[in-house]
């Protein structure tokens, strides 16, 4: 039986949640069975209340504001324990049409994808202005460099992830998932397709930003972090590399000057390259040492692979328990997380 559920992050969206969850599909061809989690990150309007009375199957509530990218990873730890064979993540907004999820999973059920991502068409999505319009496309255009992937929309947070996919990605940023995720994905050699959704405008302002710049500027932060801890002495050498090369500027310089007979006065020129050359070597050692450091990264990486599998199946034998062998006494489907 395949198993799909929709996670849906949540940060006071009491208003906005019901006409999301009616949205959502019931039947997909190829799923027998949907059901809906909510991560309630935070909210004081009563949100989770919402969620429950609009029928979501599941609701995991963090006492206080983590942030998207923790309640993101929340949503993949809880439906990974509830036994899901394939996770969508969607808004809590509408921004997205509930009906595109079957165009989502569609590559995952063939086993011709192991993420999914809905392209909005950003060069020309008529509810995006045009310097949002502009910014997008550049910003994919970075994140396909970085990630070696092909995807026309990184920042879209509308996609699909198979279990064993979700299974060896763990979000490490405070910001944002999805360029994090893509970093990890295209470096992990997931199976990466993207495929052509439709969006609805959405009236209240984003609240993961307070303007472009600052959105800017924390996503070039979480693009250049995940890039440099999965690529760490490709990352160091280049910085090395630059920081010896202009170093022996003043090097040559003073070479030349020395060549002409007039090499006194100009040791400062020698001193300062010198330096900077020995700046740029030691930075270039640091990388070898990331490198090692992520070897181990792997290791431990798979390791926790391997935990959650095992936490995964010891769900699954006490779901099929029959309650009067369950010892503990647990049910319900609410989670309260720190």
């Amino acid at each position: 039986m395949t198993k799909l559920i929709i996670q849906i992050p949540c940060l006071n969206e009491a208003d906005s949640l019901p006409d999301t969850l009616v949205a959502l599909p019931r039947r997909i061809p190829g799923i027998d069975k949907i059901e809906i989690l909510i991560i309630d990150d935070g909210s004081t309007d009563g949100t989770a209340e919402v969620a429950r009375r609009f029928g979501a199957h599941h609701v995991v509530r963090h006492r206080r504001n983590r942030g998207l990218a923790a309640a993101f990873q929340s949503g993949l730890d809880s439906a990974l324990a509830a036994g899901a064979d394939i996770i969508v993540n969607t808004d809590a907004d509408g921004q997205y049409a509930g009906e595109d999820i079957a165009k989502l999973v569609a590559p995952i059920i063939a086993n011709e994808a192991d993420l999914v991502i809905g392209d909005r068409g950003v060069g020309r999505n008529e509810h995006f202005g045009p310097i949002k319009r502009r910014l997008q496309r550049i910003g994919s255009a970075v994140v396909r460099n970085l990630s070696g992937t092909e995807v026309t929309d990184a920042v879209s947070g509308f996609r699909a992830i198979s279990r064993s996919a979700a299974q060896r990605i763990t979000i490490t940023t405070e910001f944002s998932y999805t360029t994090d995720m893509l970093i990890q994905a295209g470096r992990k050699r997931f199976k990466i397709v993207s495929v052509p959704i439709r969006t609805n405008a959405t009236e209240r302002p984003s609240r993961l930003f307070k303007s472009i710049p600052q959105f800017i500027a924390r996503q070039l932060m979480t693009m250049g972090r995940a890039y440099a801890t999965y690529n760490p002495l490709r990352t160091f050498a280049l910085i090395g590399g630059t920081i010896a090369l202009v170093g022996l500027l003043p090097v040559l310089r003073f070479l030349a000057l020395w060549a002409m007979g007039d090499g006194a006065g100009h040791v400062q020129s020698l001193v300062l390259g010198g330096a900077m050359i020995v700046l740029g070597t030691l930075t270039g050692l640091l990388g070898v040492l990331a490198e090692l450091i992520g070897a181990n990264r792997k290791l431990l990486e798979a390791a926790l692979g391997h935990i959650r599998r095992l936490e995964q199946d010891i769900a699954t034998l006490k779901d099929r328990t029959p309650p009067s062998l369950d010892w503990r006494g647990e049910n319900g489907s609410d989670k309260e997380a720190a």
